[in-house]
């Protein structure tokens, strides 16, 4: 497997993951459960901390790409990226103060009105 198809089967991902969050968030809350909700609230919530990791990234380092192993190295940082930021949603404790719970507590609020 060659290091172009590896980066196209994790951008494939992605665009899936990113497909599954939003098909759950605009479905019909009726059908949701409680949990599922609070679930994709968790996805967003590692979704937006991987937003900004990769553009507090791009602020900061500059890009070379000349270097032809570069799409081998964005991929194990792409992936990496996603992992902290699942380990930070993870890590929160599901408390209050977490945009995945004020996400969920909004979102009941609007269904249930």
């Amino acid at each position: 497997m060659d290091i172009g198809s590896l980066y196209s089967d994790y951008l494939t991902s992605t665009a899936t993951k990113q497909s599954n969050l939003e098909r759950t968030l605009k479905g019909s809350q009726d059908k949701k459960s409680d949990d599922e909700l609070l679930d994709a609230c968790k996805q967003f919530e590692a979704y937006f901390y991987e937003q900004v990791f990769k553009n507090m990234e791009k602020a900061m380092v500059p890009s070379d790409d000349s270097d032809p192993n570069n799409t081998l190295v964005d991929y194990y940082k792409e992936n990496l990226i996603a992992k902290y930021s699942e380990a930070i949603v993870d890590q929160s404790g599901g408390g209050s103060n977490t945009l995945a719970q004020q996400l969920y507590e909004q979102m009941k609020r609007n269904n249930s009105q």
